[in-house]
Parts: C-alpha cells; sequence; structure tokens
C-alpha cells in the first residue's frame, strides 16, 4: 500500500468511535451536526489536509483523510466537538492504508451497522463526500473509494438478503413498545423530532401500532406537518410540548439538539409514561429516572433486541463479505494503474517527442512527403507501444517497481510526482 503512491507524502486513515466500545455519552461528546462537520471541513483546509471525508451518526463518529500523523485527524476531531483526546484514546480506533480501506468497506456494506444490514450509513457517507468534494477536500483516491464502497452496497442490497425483513433503530424501537405497552392501539403516543429517525418512526408506528392517536411534534411545524399529511396525524407547536407530553403513554424523542431537550422538570403528570430516546448525544436527561412513573429507553438497548430476522441476515454475511473482496479486488486494480500511470504518461510523450523530431526531418527530406497520414500512422505506433507497456506492468507475475525504474532509465524519462 505505500508504494501505491496515492499521496504526496502522506498515509490513508480511518480514526473514529463506535458503538463498539463508545456508549451513547461518549457518543455524544463526539458527535457532529452539520454546522460542526462544516467547521471541521473549513478547519482541514487552514490546516493543508490534502482529503477528509466526515460522518456523524447515532453509532458512530469517524473521519476518512490523509495525514502524515493520525494525530493530525484526532486533533481536528477534538478541536470541533466536546470530545477529548484522552477520551478518544479510551474508546477509538485507527485504520491505516489498506486497513482503513476495508473498514470503509465495511462499514459502508452494512456489516458494521449496529443492527446487521443497516444501510443509513451509506447515504451518509455519500452526503459527506460531496460536502468534502464542495470544500476542495476529496481528491482522485478518496472519490473513487467512495464510489466503490456505494457499488459494493448496492450490490449486497440487491444480491443478498442481509437488508431483508424490517429491522432498523426505528423498527426495533416501535417491536419494544409493541412488547412493553399493553393496549397500544388506544395509549397516547407523543413524536418529538421529525428528522430522519423521527420519520421513519412514525411510519413504523402508523404501520403496526394501529394506533390514530400520534402527535408530532417538530420545532419546525411545517416539517412535521409534511410528515403528518402523508399519515393523517395530528401535528402540535413546539410551544405545547410539555402540555402534550402530560397527556402522553408513550413518548419518542428524536430530535438532532446538542444538549438534551427533556429533562425531569418539563414532566407534569404522575401518570406512567415510556421515553424512548433515539437521539445522540442523548436528548432526554437521565434525571428524568428520578421521577417514579417514568421508563426511560435509550436506542443503545433498542439496537440489543435480536430475531429471526437478524439470525436470518447473518447467514449471509460470507456472501456479502465475498462481494466485498470482488469491489476492493477492482479497487486495487485501479490503485496499481495510477501507480504506473505517471511513467506510461511519460513514455507517450517521449515517444511523441520522437515522432515529431523524425516528421519534421522527413517534411524537409520529402517535398511530397504525406505529412497527415504519417502522423496517423506514428500515433497508432505510440500508442500500440504504451499499451504494450502498460499491459506488462499489469502483469502479476513480474516486478512492478523493477520494471518502472527499467523504462525511465532507458528512455532517460524524468521523475514523475504521483498523486
Amino acid at each position: 500500500m505505500q508504494k501505491y503512491n496515492i499521496s504526496r507524502s502522506n498515509y490513508f486513515y480511518a480514526i473514529g468511535l463506535s458503538y463498539k466500545k463508545a456508549d451513547a455519552d461518549i457518543r455524544g461528546h463526539f458527535s457532529l451536526d452539520e454546522a460542526g462537520k462544516t467547521a471541521l471541513l473549513n478547519q482541514a483546509k487552514e490546516n493543508g489536509i490534502e482529503s477528509l471525508v466526515v460522518t456523524s451518526t447515532c453509532n458512530r463518529t469517524e473521519i476518512y483523510g490523509f495525514a502524515q500523523h493520525p494525530f493530525q485527524l484526532i486533533q481536528l476531531l477534538c478541536d470541533n466537538t466536546r470530545g477529548t483526546v484522552e477520551e478518544f484514546q479510551d474508546v477509538a480506533y485507527i485504520y491505516k492504508n489498506k486497513d482503513a480501506i476495508a473498514h470503509m468497506f465495511r462499514v459502508g456494506s452494512g456489516l458494521d451497522s449496529q443492527i446487521l444490514g443497516d444501510f443509513e450509513i451509506i447515504s451518509q457517507l455519500r452526503n459527506s463526500a460531496r460536502a468534502s468534494k464542495k470544500h476542495g477536500l476529496l481528491n482522485p483516491f478518496s472519490e473513487r473509494l467512495i464510489n466503490a464502497v456505494i457499488q459494493a452496497s448496492k450490490r449486497i442490497k440487491t444480491e443478498t438478503n442481509i437488508s431483508s425483513g424490517a429491522t432498523s433503530v426505528s423498527f426495533a424501537s416501535v417491536q419494544y413498545i409493541l412488547n412493553s405497552v399493553k393496549d397500544i392501539s388506544n395509549k397516547n403516543i407523543l413524536l418529538f423530532g421529525t428528522g430522519k429517525i423521527g420519520r421513519n418512526t412514525c411510519e413504523n408506528l402508523v404501520k403496526h401500532t394501529k394506533n390514530d392517536q400520534i402527535t408530532l411534534i417538530n420545532r419546525t411545524k411545517d416539517k412535521a406537518e409534511v410528515i403528518a399529511g402523508k399519515f393523517n396525524l395530528v401535528v402540535k407547536d413546539y410551544a405545547n410540548l410539555q402540555e402534550e407530553i402530560s397527556h402522553a403513554d408513550v413518548l419518542i424523542v428524536a430530535t438532532g439538539a446538542q444538549r438534551p431537550t427533556i429533562d425531569k422538570h418539563i414532566i407534569q403528570s404522575e401518570k406512567p409514561i415510556l421515553i424512548l430516546d433515539l437521539s445522540i448525544p442523548k436528548n432526554v436527561d437521565s434525571n428524568v429516572e428520578e421521577l417514579g412513573n417514568v421508563t426511560l429507553v435509550h436506542l443503545d438497548h433498542l439496537s440489543k433486541i435480536t430475531d429471526k430476522t437478524l439470525e436470518d441476515r447473518k447467514k449471509d454475511i460470507p456472501l456479502a463479505e465475498s462481494i466485498i473482496e470482488e469491489v476492493k479486488t477492482e479497487f486495487n486494480g485501479w490503485l496499481e494503474t495510477r501507480k504506473f500511470a505517471p511513467t506510461i504518461k511519460a513514455l507517450k510523450h517521449k515517444l511523441s517527442d520522437f515522432a515529431a523530431a523524425e516528421l519534421e526531418t522527413q517534411r524537409k527530406k520529402n517535398a511530397d512527403f504525406n505529412e497527415a497520414q504519417a502522423e496517423l500512422i506514428s500515433n497508432n505506433i505510440i500508442q500500440k507501444i504504451t499499451n504494450h507497456f502498460a499491459h506488462h506492468l499489469k502483469d502479476d507475475d513480474i516486478s512492478t517497481d523493477e520494471s518502472l525504474e527499467l523504462i525511465k532509465k532507458v528512455f532517460q524519462l524524468e521523475p514523475t510526482t504521483h498523486v
């Protein structure tokens, strides 16, 4: 990998933390909203980082980027979140070069998700790559890698059963409600927050609870009204949140706030209430558990719910891994091609210089010299020669590095800079 010349002088790293070692509180410390991601990208640009992609979901926060040392990327993360380097070191992972590539494939393909086959992360990666490109922080290597991961993800979705069945954080939350609350179809359900997880949860609530007493609240009311319109649900103003909580039997919190939006002081009713916090950072303060009528459940607990669907999915892991290896092999082939592409380009220029000099000589010698035909023939010969060398360099049985040095020496090619 070090010899692929994918960067001028840096290594490719994946640094981050996930549900595997970091609990919800720690993940919350390193969570990045859109403004945080933008600030991180701007700082990376100012620091001369060549290429960087940052993602932050409820299950993980990761940076994929080029650096001389991973601490450059860790510092970027800590500078733009509430997390500290000490916290990061306790729970984090750092992958380098081929291991970083392999990690991105597993994450993007749903094999590293908290719920196996949850493909939410691939859209996050795609959107993050677009943001990096806008900031001039997506080099050809990173862009090609993201596209390869997207390709693997699509194939796994269509060629395996990894994502079959309804299993996700939003489905798991509804499944928990169904198992925990009697007569759910006649209970008052309040959903606070209508982002992606909120929307998915709302759809699952309508589908599985057969409940028409679902109320939606969102800080931006028109967003809630769009969702409510699809299912004929009630929308209330954010100002009515406390009042609506007092009526609720089940409260689902799925907001994107960086600080808790629900605490014990907002709960005035003494009747039993089940609160599900689907947010990272946590949006429900743990002090609500001081109230005897409150049962609080966080998404980390919900994600541990396993059922037959997940067991069936596990059977297709080997097939998914074989698809990843196939796509990864294609990507590595592209990397190898990039390794010798500058030399082939320099060789082509050298041969073109030879041809131009010879054409000039023949032009002076022959009055009836057919320049167009001679140029066509010489270009075809140059193309065949460079193709021949390229095929030779792709041969697994030869040493590419030795062949490249020999070509440079024989044709006296200028040293090339690989990017």
